[in-house]
């Protein structure tokens, strides 16, 4: 299953919690803002225990081997844990994929995955990231093209509760040329100085 980044909170909010995730993309924002939303739904949902799977000094790969032993055991301190490992190249090597395949043909029911990649393109899919779609979810966070940045801030500013009007939206756009990041961060500050008037573009 694939699930748009706008959509993911509604997908989150309609029923359990899906076995295995896999969030990827170029988007920084959108990986780190999907990730925590998965996170908050994991703890909403009584996941109490995380743990964290990354490549640590030179090493360019995580470690497998550990990796596939959390699988197996049993979570301490919780009855549920979220796994999370982090490829920042979205490239797992033969081992890791392996190790992701096989978890997905039988999930241990106290353990859910989440795989998070800051690079991503249809050459880096493969039977591993076919397999957690298969028993889970793919959030892709693909860039946001200069032509939907003014329909993504728009949307972000509806979500934080403010109305503003076409001209303002594309003042914004215009403004942070391309940076989701700074985009978030003005609508942020938009929210913080809102008095709950229309925003149009003479006050930006």
């Amino acid at each position: 299953m694939e699930v748009r980044p706008d959509r993911l909170a509604a997908h989150l909010a309609a029923g359990p919690l899906r076995p295995a995730w896999l969030i990827a993309g170029p988007e920084a924002l959108l990986v780190l803002e999907a990730a925590d939303a998965v996170r908050a739904a994991a703890r909403a949902q009584g996941v109490a225990e995380r743990e964290v799977h990354q490549a640590e000094g030179n090493q360019r790969e995580p470690d497998w081997n550990a990796l596939e032993s959390s699988f197996r055991a049993p979570s301490l301190f919780a009855a549920r844990r979220l796994v999370e490992l982090r490829l920042p190249t979205g490239r797992p090597g033969t081992e890791g994929a392996r190790v992701i395949g096989e978890f997905c043909v039988d999930p241990p029911s106290d353990v859910c995955l989440l795989v998070t990649c800051g690079e991503w393109s249809n050459k880096h899919g493969g039977k591993w990231s076919q397999a957690i779609t298969g028993i889970g979810a793919f959030v892709p966070a693909w860039a946001v093209k200069p032509h939907e940045l003014p329909e993504w801030i728009d949307r972000r500013l509806r979500s934080r509760g403010l109305d503003a009007d076409q001209a303002a939206v594309q003042r914004l756009a215009e403004r942070v040329e391309g940076n989701l990041l700074a985009a978030a961060q003005e609508v942020d500050k938009l929210a913080l100085l809102s008095d709950g008037t229309r925003i149009d573009a003479a006050r930006m």
